[in-house]
């Protein structure tokens, strides 16, 4: 949009008039608020509208209403499947300035939050009361974003994901209306389940301006390890065979002999290049150390070992950190290129033959590519590190993708276990839904007539 543009432009001037010095037309804001992490190509929007409460997001949404402008929801831009691009241009609100924890029920564990929130702010707030928020995608995203994708990470395999984890929310609808869904009771017969219509629903509903989460108890012992295995086989039915056995891991985390090399020269690590578990283990002492020496005696059975553990609060942190730097570990293994993260979630029992068939067909197709996973509950991620100008390169990759989102779906599996669908797997959630993806097209036209609510992502409405 030219300057005379946006000048003549009226949603712009009441969204200035609205909002002073809290809103921006200027290209680099655009631009930055116009692309995620993903590969996909980034589209600014026309203007960013900075929130600061409820009442400011309402307001911003009524004005675009009322002109049918697009409104984009936008967080810190984590996001993998293009989220936060301006398809068809409009308005970028930002609510990463709602930073407030707005009360946090001790005795009740949960908690309410502004939007903007993030779970290591939460977390630090948290530092004294014994409790913690245990969903972690590894990005630095906020809440509002982390319910929007149905976010999940590292310990979704013992503490579940956002959808188990979101007691209620604040939502700004289409038309300006705020509503709050659910409450502080952790069990209710009352209504529709509006609370899990919005997580989960990227945007394309309304904006999420408060959230209420579930908390939980910081364990009294936590206890991690490193474990290399043969091959890839080997490594992934010991997870298989860990999740039978009912032991509580809090965390099971799968790194190829790819993602390992990266991590050990991105975060300075020393591990064998090899296929890679890290476990971390949370409880009491002896519940701790029973777990860990149940997991020990069966990953011998699967070519598994040995265990090198890190027990002291730095050796975890710097662990855990590397495992979250993964993304930019792969990246730096082919400087200049870009980064395309894409992910499946198969029943546990198909795990083992997804990665490998799907680790075959990079190799096949020679490209460099990263697998790792939240394997615990059946989650992997694939990161294709490729260059996008070249369209040999981006047509095999697109090819692999598709093939594993197939291999996934045929196995009773989803196209996406956390990323989202965003407009890059549009059509694997029509593959994967089918009919059903009609009757969510009907709630979207219900809620939002006229379309404005982040178009172009997660349904193609005619």
């Amino acid at each position: 949009m030219t300057a005379k543009a946006a000048l003549e432009d009226p949603v712009i001037e009441e969204l200035r008039a609205l909002l002073g010095g809290r809103f921006s037309t200027a290209a680099g804001v655009c631009e930055q608020h116009g692309r995620d992490e993903s590969y996909h190509t980034p589209h600014a929007p026309d203007g960013v509208a900075f929130a600061g409460s409820t009442a400011d997001a309402a307001a911003i949404v009524k004005i675009c209403a009322r002109h049918k402008r697009p409104l984009i929801p936008f967080g810190a831009g984590t996001s993998l499947e293009g989220h936060v691009a301006a398809l068809h241009g409009g308005i970028s609100i930002d609510l990463s300035g709602m930073r407030e924890v707005i009360e946090v029920n001790a005795e009740d564990m949960d908690c309410r939050v502004e939007a903007g929130v993030t779970r290591r702010q939460l977390n630090d707030h948290l530092r004294d009361s014994g409790l913690f928020f245990p969903v972690d995608p590894g990005a630095e995203a906020t809440f509002g974003g982390m319910a929007a994708t149905r976010a999940s990470g590292t310990n979704a395999v013992r503490y579940g994901t956002m959808a188990e984890n979101v007691l209620g929310l604040t939502v700004v609808l289409a038309d300006g209306r705020v509503i709050n869904t659910g409450g502080r009771a952790r069990k209710s017969a009352a209504g529709y389940d509006l609370t899990r219509l919005f997580v989960g629903s990227e945007g394309t509903l309304g904006v999420i301006t408060e959230i209420g989460l579930r908390l939980h108890g910081i364990p009294e012992a936590i206890s991690s390890a490193v474990c290399p295995f043969k091959d890839l086989e080997g490594a992934v039915n010991a997870v298989i065979a860990t999740i039978q056995m009912g032991v509580p891991v809090a965390r099971i985390e799968f790194l190829d002999e790819v993602q390992i090399d990266a991590v050990n020269k991105y975060s300075k690590l020393d591990c064998p290049v090899a296929p890679t578990l890290f476990f971390e283990f949370h409880g009491s002492d002896r519940g701790v150390k029973e777990q860990a020496e149940t997991v020990g005696a069966l990953i011998e059975d699967f070519g598994g070992g040995p265990f090198r553990w890190a027990s002291g609060a730095e050796e975890r942190q710097r662990l855990w950190r590397a495992r979250a730097d993964a993304y930019y570990a792969a990246l730096a293994l082919r400087p200049g290129a870009k980064g395309w993260a894409t992910d499946v979630c198969v029943p546990i029992s198909s795990l083992a033959r997804c990665i490998v068939e799907t680790r075959r067909e990079i190799d096949e197709a020679g490209l460099l590519a990263a697998i790792v996973g939240h394997v615990g509950d059946g989650n992997f991620h694939v990161i294709f590190i490729v260059d996008p100008l070249d369209k040999a390169e981006m047509a095999k990759t697109i090819a692999v993708n598709e093939s594993m989102v197939a291999r996934a779906l045929a196995m009773g599996g989803t196209s996406t276990g956390e990323h989202g669908i965003g407009h890059g797997k549009i059509d694997a959630l029509i593959a994967e839904h089918g009919e059903a993806v009609a009757v969510m097209a009907a709630l979207k036209r219900a809620l939002d007539p006229d379309n404005i609510m982040n178009p172009g992502k997660m349904l193609r409405m005619n």
